[in-house]
């Protein structure tokens, strides 16, 4: 069976837990990283020697890397990947943008707001951190324009990836401007069972 180790809060294990979730994989989670430890263990570094979650094991084939195991969940049990090689790379695209351009804003936004005491958080990086993803989350509004999901009419990995962000973004105690394609789109998402499961909890 699965093994998944990581803890719920954690963004990334949000990613592999939704993909499981929506493709109905039998799976055992373990919760590992800041609070539950586990991560700085001899066996655990043997497994992922960077000590960071989530890691996998599958039936005894180790991974770690968060997208790259959606894209091993996905593609193993034949599910959110597009059939053509030009939409898989438009999905996969999305994915990598998910991590190099709302990561960087995203994670200081997150841990600003919710991990950090009031009286320690910088107001003023804060704001330039939430005008930044403002037009980060227009080219997202953008693509939407045109389709229901980020790589076409159909759920995809992109949409992992990006979704998870998005549900911080809109999560989080601050300004937010419209962007009426990306409230359709997140709307869609929350219809669905696996991601208000593992998505969408409380922030914390």
């Amino acid at each position: 069976m699965l093994k998944i180790w990581g803890r719920t809060n954690s963004i990334n294990v949000q990613k592999v837990m939704w993909v499981v979730d929506e493709l109905g994989i039998p799976h055992q989670r373990i919760d590992a990283g800041m609070q539950y430890g586990l991560v700085d263990e001899p066996w655990f570094r043997q497994m992922n020697p960077n000590g960071r979650i989530p890691t996998i094991d599958d039936d005894g084939f180790i991974l770690w890397e968060s997208n790259a195991i959606v894209r091993y969940l996905a593609n193993k049990h034949h599910g959110l990947i597009p059939s053509d090689a030009a939409s898989f790379a438009s999905a996969d695209r999305w994915m990598e943008w998910s991590t190099t351009t709302m990561a960087p804003l995203m994670t200081p936004l997150f841990w600003g707001h919710i991990r950090t005491k009031p009286e320690n958080r910088d107001s003023k990086a804060l704001e330039a951190y939430r005008l930044q993803m403002e037009q980060v989350m227009q080219i997202l509004n953008d693509n939407l324009a045109m389709r229901n999901y980020v790589a076409g009419n159909d759920l995809s990995i992109g949409d992992i990836a990006v979704g998870c962000y998005a549900h911080r973004w809109y999560a989080l105690p601050m300004e937010h401007r419209d962007h009426p394609n990306i409230a359709a789109w997140y709307a869609r998402l929350s219809q669905r069972p696996a991601f208000k499961t593992h998505v969408m909890p409380p922030l914390s």
